[in-house]
């Protein structure tokens, strides 16, 4: 079989807006208003299909959103996702398997983000700012004291154009880079300049030596974002299972309901092949009138029965019609439809089944929902990390460095008596000069020092890291409970296909003795050493019998499926493949 290759991540664009669009597949098999439909072609149809599946591909797209905002510095979060089973059959009683394949049932995962674990300290914003302001201003301020600027009322016109860079880094330091630049005319008599520029360029470079320190310790939200990656693509892995699984399950159960609509109606012809006979011998004089009347009784009990096992199929039809397309089942087009299965009910008794160690050790590095489990720890283990950080004291190593210039025009404004403004010649000059200085570093500024803060309680760091203990302790024991839960499921499966392949072989024991049983009575009727009511109740017994073993049937392939999604080969035994790419579907 030529493997399905199904994708699990992007989709085009340009495909959106056919999201509600069924795949040509399923109207490609169309003849004569009847869908003829192998097992094979059930689970590609739903994998291009059905919602379920469709609503996960979303799952790796929300978090790459988280990745990329943690790469920026920012928290994630978090993704939650549900894992759904396929729909219940119609089909009622002797399904030994309901319990293993899960149907109807929904699985409610979330993968853990910063609602769920404590942050500790923020790691700082990974990418770039930067910042510009430009301002003109008007300011007129009058003067409790005119004898120290030499006017009433000091009238000031500034323009400033003001500009910024910041940005952290991994192992928790922040640099800042300012460039500041002010133009201002002013009254002030006793200043030298008047206009003057003043411009400065600084850095600012602040850096962690304790809490916040390390790049293992504020790269942990990218790897817990990495690690949430991975799961939303398990979890996808993981609805794939579950469709596959229901789709099986309701594909053997229409096909059983197909076989049980054949008994019903081959005991509706036997019914009415007795009625005949009956009638002729009525009109013979062999036979009493009464016995035609308990074998018309017996046709329309026959009928009535075939009628509800032909509305069984129809009903089948319509989930199973349901789970395969994204139309509504009330769409006239899919309504007419009648899926015809192709694939017979085929029983493999000589099949080797390996031993239930071997399933379990398969199990056990295949199935998806171990697999995220044991990343979820991973990602606990992280946020750990950073709660037991933020127990530490706040010691920071801050250093800045900056230039500043001054430059302008002497101010032609004196306070009377007093003689001319005679400012130092490097001040003198317009912007240019200012830049200038700021080039020769004419006026610097230097600083380093370290800050320290010491918690003298930290009881919310404190609850914080005992509750991400708390948390890790108890996803370990629930990927304990995982592990012994595969082993469970793998000795129920095995037990249930024991069932079923001792069920089988029973009913096919019992069909082949009421078929004996039922030709024996009806050479006896023949003779009339029998009567019509004995072989109606001969004719209901085999009818009973063949009906136990269709069931008996579709109930071991079950098994099988639910031994193959326990031990996590369900989807190498039906051909099926993710890739991370395309959906290719032979």
């Amino acid at each position: 079989m030529r493997a399905i290759l199904l994708a699990g991540l992007l989709i085009a664009v340009g495909m959106q807006a056919q999201v509600y669009e069924d795949s040509p597949r399923l109207a490609s098999l169309v003849r004569g208003g009847n869908a003829y439909l192998s097992l094979r072609d059930a689970i590609a149809i739903a994998l291009e299909n059905n919602l379920d599946v469709e609503l996960q591909r979303l799952g790796p797209r929300f978090a790459e959103t988280d990745l990329k905002r943690t790469r920026a510095g920012a928290l994630p979060k978090g993704i939650p996702l549900s894992v759904r089973e396929g729909p219940k059959s119609v089909s009622a009683g002797g399904d030994v398997l309901a319990a293993a394949l899960g149907p109807g049932q929904e699985t409610n995962l979330s993968i853990a983000g910063p609602t769920q674990l404590s942050t500790g300290r923020l790691p700082p914003a990974l990418d770039p700012v930067l910042t510009g302001k430009v301002r003109t201003d008007h300011l007129t301020a009058p003067q409790l004291n005119s004898f120290l600027v030499g006017t009433p009322a000091l009238v000031t016109g500034a323009n400033t154009a003001n500009f910024g860079w910041q940005k952290g880094f991994l192992a928790g330091g922040e640099l800042s880079a300012g460039f500041e630049n002010s133009h201002q005319t002013l009254n002030h008599r006793r200043y030298d300049l008047a206009p003057f520029n003043t411009s400065s360029f600084g850095i600012a470079f602040t850096q962690p030596l304790l809490r916040g320190f390390g790049r293992a310790l504020n790269s942990r939200f990218i790897r817990i974002a990495g690690n949430s990656r991975i799961q939303s693509d398990l979890v996808f892995r993981q609805q794939v299972i579950s469709t596959v699984a229901g789709v099986i399950r309701l594909y053997w159960d229409l096909a059983s309901l197909n076989e049980d609509v054949k008994v019903r109606r081959q005991t509706l012809e036997r019914a009415e092949k007795l009625l005949s006979d009956n009638q002729a011998h009525v009109e013979a004089g062999t036979r009493a009138p009464i016995e035609v009347v308990r074998a018309r009784a017996e046709v329309a009990r026959s009928r009535r029965d075939l009628i509800a096992a032909e509305s069984l199929v129809r009903q089948q039809e319509t989930v199973l019609k349901d789970y395969l397309t994204r139309r509504t089942v009330s769409d006239s087009a899919l309504a007419a439809v009648r899926i015809i299965p192709t694939d017979t009910l085929r029983v493999d008794r000589d099949e080797r089944i390996p031993p239930a160690s071997e399933l379990a050790a398969n199990a056990l590095k295949q199935r998806p929902d171990l697999a995220q489990a044991r990343i979820q720890i991973d990602s606990t283990q992280l946020a750990l990390r950073g709660s037991k950080n933020a127990l530490l004291p706040s010691l920071d190593l801050v250093a800045t460095v900056r230039n500043n210039a001054l430059a302008g025009d002497v101010n032609p404004l004196t306070v009377p008596g007093m003689a001319p403004h005679r400012p130092d010649p490097i001040l003198l000059g317009g912007y240019g000069a200012a830049l200038s200085q700021l080039l020769r570093r004419s006026f610097p500024d230097y600083g380093v020092g370290v800050q320290l803060t010491i918690p003298l309680r930290n009881r919310a760091a404190e609850a914080d890291y005992a509750r991400d203990n708390l948390a890790l302790r108890q996803q370990q024991l629930r990927l304990r409970q995982l592990n012994k839960q595969v082993h469970v499921e793998i000795e129920n499966a095995l037990i249930a296909l024991e069932q079923a392949r001792a069920t089988l072989a029973a009913a096919e024991s019992e069909r082949e003795f009421q078929e004996q049983a039922l030709a024996a009575e009806e050479e006896k009727l023949a003779v009339g050493a029998s009567t019509t009511f004995l072989v109606i109740q001969y004719q209901r017994d085999l009818a009973q019998a063949r009906s136990a073993e269709v069931s008996a049937s579709a109930g071991f392939v079950k098994a099988r499926a639910a031994l193959d999604r326990a031990s996590g080969l369900l989807l190498e035994s039906h051909g099926v493949s993710l890739t991370g790419s395309e959906t290719r579907v032979p």
